[in-house]
């Protein structure tokens, strides 16, 4: 069972979680912030990142991660799931062909998203883990239509390895001696409900050869819970030695709950868009040495708009050792969103990102990965 990720020279330990850094940056944050919130590493978006930055502009700065000064981790998505909501969503006209993904961004233009060019781009931003182009399961899907988004998937996949390939043998990167920026490249398990189309994907993917997979696809069931079924299935099928990665599974006790079925690796967008929208994830626990996540309601939400924060003056959680809780209370924290947004943005944000950098440290001492780190208590 993998227990470190490979980032450049760093080993980063595992389990980890990667906030949405879409266009190489986290909203009101710059990469020092990031650094205060114990953060690890964060994903990038390909799609965006093709679409607006072009190859050669990141070639000229080798790389996303010189671009935007960041050390810490760095994954890379396929971009598919972007151009294909925007595509299912109306906001741009196109189609999913066995080719790949053809869209239309203006009348006249014609472009499209092949498996081999995402790997390609990928590689030039220089990530430390690269993901494969896959056809996302719709949630409603037949088994029939499911079917196909699979086999889709499982070609999609070949196509991709193959371009891994051809990109590592171009850069001299060997395989066989694990050079530290050869990236890890990851296969998405489809399939939606159906249990045995999961499996099958899980397997071929395996057959190919990645060193980990990824649960793609909608992980809501028709109930509106989370599908743990699917989630089981894909570990259940996995090498041991494989990283699991809950792509943009990011509620934090779905994360304990992924964890606890051998995943290691997530990614999201809540804590950073909650945060803009004053909604910060706070532990049901006087300090930060208290937090339980064996607690069914382990956590809670504050919401500093509501008007009974305007005059307090505690700090936004004892258990929270960022700059926020260290300095400001609720009642200047009510006082930034209600004149000054941004400055409220951005500490809320800060703050949802230490919550989840918490929520990894205690589930890495859970594990026996490593020894709970050193914080202090906050008293206000």
């Amino acid at each position: 069972m993998r227990k470190f990720f490979r980032s450049k020279n760093v080993r980063l330990p595992l389990p980890i979680f990667f906030p949405d850094a879409t266009r190489g940056l986290v909203k009101f944050l710059d990469t020092e912030d990031l650094k205060k919130t114990k953060t690890k590493g964060v994903l990038v978006n390909t799609f965006h990142l093709w679409w607006e930055l072009k190859k050669d502009f990141l070639e000229n700065f080798d790389g996303i991660r010189n671009f935007m000064n960041w050390q810490g981790g760095l994954i890379s998505d396929s971009g598919g799931f972007q151009v294909m909501s925007l595509i299912k969503s109306g906001l741009m006209k196109g189609k999913i062909t066995d080719e790949g993904i053809v869209f239309y961004p203006s009348k006249n233009k014609r472009e499209i998203l092949t498996p081999e060019k995402s790997i390609d781009f990928q590689f030039a931003l220089k990530t430390d883990m690269v993901v494969v182009l896959d056809d996302f399961t719709p949630p409603q899907a037949s088994y029939e239509e499911a079917k196909i988004s699979v086999e889709r998937t499982i070609s999609w996949a070949q196509k991709s390895k193959e371009a891994y390939l051809k990109n590592c043998q171009r850069e001299r990167l060997s395989q066989k001696k694990k050079s530290p920026f050869l990236p890890y490249i990851l296969g998405v398990v489809q399939g939606g409900r159906y249990q045995d189309l999961r499996k099958y994907c899980v397997k071929s993917l395996v057959a190919m050869g990645f060193d980990g997979l990824g649960y793609g696809g909608w992980p809501i069931n028709e109930e509106g819970k989370f599908d743990y079924e699917s989630a089981e299935t894909i570990a259940k099928n996995t090498p041991r030695d494989y990283f699991l990665y809950g792509l943009g599974v990011g509620k934090p006790e779905e994360i304990v709950n992924c964890v606890k079925l051998g995943f290691n690796i997530f990614d999201c967008v809540l804590p950073t868009r909650d945060a803009r929208h004053a909604r910060l994830y706070v532990y049901n626990a006087t300090s930060i040495r208290e937090i339980n996540l064996k607690k069914e309601n382990f956590y809670s939400f504050f919401l500093p708009k509501k008007k009974r924060y305007a005059d307090d003056k505690q700090s936004v959680s004892s258990a929270c050792d960022c700059l926020l809780c260290r300095n400001y209370s609720r009642a200047y924290l009510a006082h930034l969103f209600r004149f000054d947004p941004f400055t409220g943005g951005r500490l809320a944000t800060i703050h949802n990102l230490r919550f989840y950098s918490l929520l990894m440290e205690r589930l890495r001492f859970q594990h026996r990965v490593l020894p709970l780190e050193a914080t202090p208590v906050i008293r206000r």
